[in-house]
């Protein structure tokens, strides 16, 4: 089997959001967090993934680091 992207999830404090999936992208949620309990061992909410995967996903996204990393520094002036 292959490695996930998503390891561990950390407890932050989180900030409530409402959002509508499509029921494919909910499908493969479900989906996901099957095969992470499986080479965890542990039951996973599908839920508790998407802000992970959304975190990953800005990260590994070289434009928006770089605007980041612009906005950031413009406020420091």
């Amino acid at each position: 089997m292959s490695k996930l992207k998503i390891t561990a999830l950390s407890d932050d404090k989180p900030v409530k959001v409402m959002t509508e999936l499509p029921a494919s992208v909910h499908r493969d949620l479900v989906a996901y967090a099957e095969a992470l309990a499986r080479e965890t061992g542990q039951a996973i909410d599908p839920i508790k993934l998407v802000a992970p995967m959304l975190a990953r996903f800005m990260a590994a996204d070289r434009g928006f680091t770089k605007s980041k990393r612009v906005y950031r520094s413009a406020g420091d002036g």
